[in-house]
């Protein structure tokens, strides 16, 4: 059973989407997301509306569960990390939005996210100045995941969109079977090569998961999300975002640079939780990070998209020790 307060999220649909899959243009409303996007006019009471507007930004719901365990089952509470769609979309001055996306993502800096998202798939430039805040579904908004707002983010921007290059500046994920060699030339063609960065010790690499962990407050609700942390060259933390999606909360600190004015990210250590794809290095290369790390195991084509753009690639930083997969200059064992 799912906790209705303002604090939890709302009940879960059956989803086919699974974390962080990404839905394009059209698609963004087809389908399943077709009823979530349907402006008939809402038949559900009021205090529907209220809890959902209310629990937009939840980021766990509260279940009621059976636990097993020596002693036998038992009944309790938990907490579970909430996944819920979000709508992207994109105008300049005087076009109509166009729906850039739809990602299964945790709730709460959506507009990050979005302007991380155009950002890092090449629909927003480095000098675009973006001039609206977030947009949220209105009452007629209401999707199937039992009466919940599904959230919508419009990204203005000061200049015309072009939503003609959706498709050509889409990269796939290991879902979409995009091959390989075809990535790695449209991420050069993306992607100028990082500036040469800062030169980190070893002892204030082996110090970084121990900080972002620290500051992981969802994770320590729910045990279920994935978290980006950046940090500066001394290995203070300067910011971390959790989310389902671990390349959602990547966009979420690169849009936080965009916003903040901050990007490229020359001498910033970009830190993952889990394992580091092909999409995290791509998107790390456009916001100009020369050093990403992670706790876990990087992926082949990740680690050729580092060598190819001069990215120190750190994997398996766990403990005392870790791995330099690429770049290791910017890596000094004796510090």
């Amino acid at each position: 059973m799912i906790d209705f307060r303002p604090e939890a999220a709302d009940q879960k649909a059956e989803n086919p989407v699974s974390s962080g899959t990404i839905f394009l243009g059209r698609e963004a409303v087809d389908g399943f997301f077709e009823a979530a996007m349907t402006h008939e006019p809402s038949m559900k009471p009021s205090t529907a509306l209220r809890i959902a507007a209310e629990a937009a930004a939840a980021e766990a719901a509260r279940v009621e569960i059976m636990a097993e365990g020596p002693e036998g089952p038992r009944a309790r509470t938990d907490w579970v990390v909430v996944e819920e769609p979000l709508e992207i979309r994109a105008s300049g001055p005087g076009q109509k939005p166009v729906s850039v996306a739809v990602t299964m993502r945790t709730p709460g800096r959506d507009f990050e996210l979005a302007v991380g998202f155009l950002r890092t798939e090449g629909l927003i430039d480095a000098g675009d100045e973006v001039v609206a805040p977030v947009e949220r579904a209105s009452r007629g908004d209401l999707d199937l995941l039992g009466g919940r707002a599904c959230n919508i983010v419009h990204v203005r921007l000061s200049r015309p969109f072009d939503g003609s290059a959706l498709r050509r500046n889409f990269f796939a994920t290991s879902s979409c079977g995009l091959c390989g060699k075809a990535a790695l030339d449209q991420v050069a063609v993306r992607c100028e090569a990082v500036a040469p960065g800062p030169v980190v010790g070893r002892s204030i690499l082996i110090g970084l998961p121990e900080r972002l962990r620290e500051s992981q407050q969802a994770f320590d609700r729910t045990g279920g999300l994935h978290a980006a942390g950046l940090f500066d060259a001394e290995g203070r933390l300067i910011a971390v975002r959790e989310d389902v999606g671990r390349h959602n909360a990547v966009d979420k600190l690169i849009g936080r640079g965009f916003l903040n004015g901050e990007l490229p990210l020359s001498g910033r250590i970009l830190l993952v939780s889990g394992r580091t794809s092909f999409e995290i290095l791509q998107k790390a290369a456009v916001a100009g990070a020369p050093i990403v790390a992670a706790v876990s195991a990087p992926s082949s084509l990740a680690v050729s998209v580092a060598d190819r753009l001069g990215i120190t690639l750190v994997g398996f930083l766990r403990g005392p020790s870790f791995n330099v997969y690429t770049h290791p200059e910017r890596v000094d064992s004796l510090i």
